[in-house]
C-alpha cells in the first residue's frame, strides 16, 4: 500500500512515476541507453587513451615542431630529401605489404571453404597451419636463412643438380617470404570463422536449384564473405606494412626492403631527429589509413547487408 507525500502526481513506496510526474535521472538516462554497464568500458577508454590516444596527438604535435622548414619542415624533408628517399619508402612497402596481404587472403579461401567441414584429420592440419603464429619474426627470420641462403639446404640441393645459388633471401624475396608466412595464420583464422557463420542451407537451396560449386561460390559464398575478405586483408595489411624486423633480418634495408618503418627508425634512433620520426610515422598511418578506406569502400559496393550467420 502506498503512502502519500503530500505532492500531487506522487507517491511514497512506489517504483515507478505516478503520471504528471518527472522520471528520476536514472531512468531518463536509462531510456538513452546509458547505465551502470557503461561503467565496464571505462578500463577499455583508459587503455585506448593511455596507449593510443595520447601517443597519438603526442607525436602528431611533434612532427610540427621540426627543427628548421617552418611547421611542415619535417613532412618536406621527408618527401624531398634525397637522403630519406620516403616516397620510395611508402613504394617499396607497398609492394611488400599489398601482395602479401593479397596472398594471404586468396590462399586462405579455399583451405578455409574445404576445413568448415568435417573430415578426418582437420585438426591436425588445422594445427600445422596455425603453427606460425608461435614462431615469431626472429625464428621465422632465421628458418628463412637456413633454409633459403646462399648456403641454406634449398641451394645445396640444388647444387647437385648444377644449379644456383638462388638469392632468396636478404633481399624483396626473403622479406615477402616472412610475411606471408607470419600473416598466413591470422588470415586464415579470420576467412574460417567468417565462412562457419554463413548459414549452410543458402548452398543446400542453391544446389537443389541446380547451381554446380561454382555458381553457388559466385552468387552466395563470394558476396556473403565479402565483409569478412575486406576485415581480414584490412588487418593482414596492416600488420605487414608495419613490417620491421624482417625487413633488417632477411632484407636489404639499404636498398630494395627500404619500408617506412625503417626510414622512421633512422630519422629517431641514428638521425635523433624526434620530429622527422613523428612524421614518417604520421605518413605512415596516412598511407595505411588510404588503403583501408578503398578497401572499405569495395566492400560497400560488393554487397549490403548481413553475412548470413547461422543465428
Amino acid at each position: 500500500m502506498s503512502v502519500s507525500t503530500g505532492k500531487p502526481g506522487k507517491t511514497r513506496g512506489s517504483g515507478a512515476p505516478t503520471p504528471g510526474s518527472r522520471p528520476a535521472l536514472s531512468h531518463r538516462l536509462a531510456e538513452r541507453g546509458i547505465d551502470r554497464l557503461l561503467l565496464l568500458l571505462v578500463p577499455a577508454l583508459l587503455f585506448a587513451l593511455v596507449l593510443f590516444v595520447y601517443p597519438f596527438v603526442y607525436g602528431l604535435g611533434l612532427s610540427f615542431q621540426p627543427r628548421e622548414g617552418g611547421l611542415f619542415g619535417a613532412y618536406i624533408k621527408f618527401f624531398t630529401d634525397p637522403s630519406m628517399r620516403g616516397l620510395e619508402s611508402i613504394w617499396i612497402t607497398l609492394k611488400l605489404a599489398v601482395p602479401a596481404a593479397v596472398f594471404n587472403v586468396a590462399a586462405s579461401i579455399p583451405l578455409a571453404y574445404k576445413m568448415r567441414r568435417k573430415f578426418r584429420g582437420k585438426r591436425m592440419l588445422t594445427t600445422v597451419l596455425v603453427i606460425p603464429i608461435t614462431l615469431g619474426t626472429v625464428l621465422t627470420a632465421e628458418g628463412l636463412l637456413n633454409f633459403f641462403g646462399q648456403r641454406g639446404w634449398l641451394n645445396r640441393f640444388l647444387e647437385l643438380f648444377g644449379v644456383g645459388p638462388l638469392d632468396l633471401v636478404q633481399n624483396y624475396w626473403g622479406v615477402l617470404w616472412s610475411l606471408i608466412i607470419s600473416g598466413f595464420p591470422f588470415a586464415f583464422l579470420l576467412i574460417l570463422s567468417y565462412l562457419s557463420g554463413i548459414d549452410p542451407s543458402l548452398e543446400a537451396a542453391a544446389r537443389t536449384l541446380g547451381a554446380d560449386w561454382k555458381q553457388r561460390f559466385r552468387k552466395i559464398t563470394l558476396p556473403l564473405l565479402a565483409p569478412g575478405l575486406a576485415i581480414t586483408f584490412c588487418l593482414t595489411f596492416v600488420l605487414a606494412f608495419s613490417v620491421f624486423p624482417s625487413a633488417i633480418l632477411v632484407g636489404d634495408p639499404s636498398g630494395s626492403t627500404r619500408v617506412i618503418a625503417y626510414v622512421a627508425y633512422n630519422a629517431w634512433g641514428q638521425q635523433f631527429d624526434y620530429p622527422l620520426a613523428s612524421a614518417a610515422a604520421i605518413v605512415m598511418g596516412a598511407v595505411e589509413l588510404a588503403v583501408i578506406v578503398l578497401v572499405l569502400l569495395w566492400r560497400s559496393r560488393m554487397y549490403k547487408g548481413s553475412t548470413g550467420g547461422k543465428g
